[in-house]
């Protein structure tokens, strides 16, 4: 097996050329998709190109590892978040096709006919459950879609989601991100949870409001105060001390949930004085719309409602270590009947374990692993996949007819897996290069103000890679070792990553081919990322503002004895 060590400061010997040139893909990539509106596909494998060439041309990385590094991330980029597009799009599709997404907009149009209210149920509440009980893009793809279908103009149903996606994000999935970061760092579990929860939850009551002023303006956002305020408070206070009392792993799917009967109850009893609706929407239609709207039966409601209460069923119990790891096959001393079948681990050849990640990212040369897991029984979109099945048979669907439907949802979706692939491809490569570590170092030099750009460390890895997990494993270690060489509390540090983090999901390649698969803009990628980057840039900023403060005058948000 042919080893390779990392090498961070290739150029030169200097961190700060080094960075330049690493960041060469990120420029290619990003501007391609918002300068030279180059198809998603194109742009993902010249960003790609480039990664290759920097890596073996400049970092010196043997062409078969940098080749084997791109193959592993092309087949991530399918299995799993390829599936879970997929599996979301296939819902939304069936419900369509039953004639039951009519029903869920009329329904939720009478709760609240309001596209501002409307925005702030699915994009941001409903939106946060999802993050919380799935994560790695699904709730992107799901509120997307269903503000399509409430009459959202494409672009706009994808950057109200994408900017909606942003306070869950940093406990993921069940806490996955702040579990990885644990393990990365060493440091305690429950203090980092606590840490993001204090970092964060400024940003859970704010989010709301600029999620509004994005979409309507200042003076629309101020008519709708009280709805952002009692979606995002409810959002942020169960966020703080779920966190800080319980941990990291239901703190989404508990926000999420409270957040939108908050905002239920609330609209029982205050209505926004006036109905607002998008330019494109005239007062004749608006009208002519309520009067036909048809009403419907609590019944006919819940049914047609009913795959997306699978949805959130399925995707929560897949979500559940429990369950995930019963369906992995069972515990090492006590295997069940899917043991050897529902999950494969494979060892990706050439590479696995022969790149070696060097310090000071790490406090020793360690062997990079690479291992692809294969979990097609326990990956979130097969619960997506299940709810959509599940429900067509429940609406009528022949398996003949849903086969159908599925069919149809890939063939749609087809150029946009392959973009996915290749944006993974183009994010694997850039890791085990070490051109993330190169442009992380180079953040590390900031001194004093470091505190200030650790959250953007995070939200350079988010960005690069798609993944809060991801960011918290390849940098999580670097902000502990230099918080400490500083002499800045790692935990705030290292938490940081996370809280940052979240703030680069709306602009990561993933996040936006996801948002352009469900809402049918294949091809306008970039116009989604120009839509909704400079929000990252200054939500990031404000995280950066946060975590300076607590690391210089409010240290008393700082967990004790950490």
């Amino acid at each position: 097996m042919q080893n390779w060590t990392q090498v961070y400061t290739p150029v030169a010997g200097s961190v700060g050329l080094s960075a330049l040139v690493a960041a060469l893909p990120v420029v290619v990539l990003l501007g391609c998709l918002a300068f030279f509106r180059v198809r998603a596909h194109w742009a993902a494998l010249a960003g790609l190109a480039t990664s290759l060439a920097v890596a073996i041309f400049v970092y010196g990385m043997p062409v078969r590892l940098a080749s084997m590094a791109a193959l592993n991330g092309a087949a991530y980029g399918l299995m799993p978040i390829g599936w879970i597009v997929l599996g979301a799009i296939f819902v939304y599709d069936v419900t369509v096709k039953a004639g039951k997404f009519e029903v869920v907009k009329h329904t939720v149009a009478g709760m609240a006919s309001d596209r501002r209210i409307q925005a702030l149920l699915i994009a941001f509440s409903f939106g946060a459950f999802i993050e919380g009980a799935a994560g790695f893009g699904t709730p992107v793809a799901i509120s997307a879609a269903m503000l399509i279908g409430l009459g959202f103009r494409p672009l706009q149903a994808a950057g109200l989601a994408l900017i909606g996606n942003t306070a869950p994000v940093a406990y993921g999935a069940l806490g996955t991100p702040i579990i990885a970061l644990a393990a990365v760092t060493g440091l305690p579990l429950e203090a980092l949870s606590a840490m993001v929860g204090r970092q964060l939850s400024i940003f859970g009551i704010l989010v709301p409001f600029w999620l509004i002023w994005a979409m309507a303006g200042r003076k629309a956002m101020l008519e709708v105060w009280p709805a952002c305020l009692t979606a995002g408070a409810s959002f942020a206070v169960v966020q703080l001390l779920v966190s800080n009392l319980h941990g990291p792993w239901v703190v989404g799917i508990a926000g999420g949930i409270v957040s939108m009967l908050s905002l239920v109850v609330l609209l029982r009893f205050w209505q926004p004085k006036t109905t607002w609706r998008f330019e494109h929407e005239s007062e004749e239609e608006r009208a002519a719309e309520a009067a036909a709207r048809p009403a419907h039966s609590t019944g006919g409601a819940l049914t047609a409602f009913m795959p997306w209460i699978l949805l959130s069923v399925f995707v929560f119990a897949w979500g559940l270590p429990q369950v995930k790891e019963f369906l992995n096959g069972g515990p090492k001393a006590r295997p069940n009947f899917l043991n050897g079948i529902s999950l494969y681990q494979y060892q990706i050849p050439i590479l696995h374990k022969a790149v070696i990640r060097n310090v000071p990212v790490v406090p020793k040369p360690t062997p990079e692993p690479a291992i692809f897991v294969f979990n097609w029984l326990s990956a979130t979109g097969t619960s997506l996949w299940l709810s959509g099945a599940v429900s067509g048979l429940l609406l009528g669907f022949t398996p003949r007819k849903l086969a159908e439907i599925f069919w149809g949802t890939l063939l749609r979706v087809r150029l946009s897996l392959v973009t996915i692939a290749a944006m993974l491809a183009l994010g694997f490569s850039t890791r085990y290069a070490g051109l993330d570590a190169t442009m992380g170092l180079a953040f590390a030099g900031t001194g004093v103000l470091f505190p200030f750009f650790s959250p953007l460390l995070g939200w350079l890895g988010v960005a690069l890679t798609g993944s809060d997990t991801s960011s918290n494993v390849l940098f999580g270690g670097l902000q502990q070792i230099t918080a400490r060489q500083l002499g800045i509390p790692p935990i705030l540090a290292a938490a940081s990553n996370s809280a940052g983090g979240v703030m680069g999901k709306m602009i990561d390649a993933q996040s936006i081919v996801v948002a352009g698969v469900a809402t049918g803009q294949q091809g306008g990628e970039g116009t989604i990322l120009r839509y909704v980057f400079w929000h990252s840039i200054a939500l990031a900023v404000l995280v950066g503002v946060v975590v300076f403060l607590q690391a210089y005058v409010f240290t008393w948000m700082i967990p004790a004895g950490s």
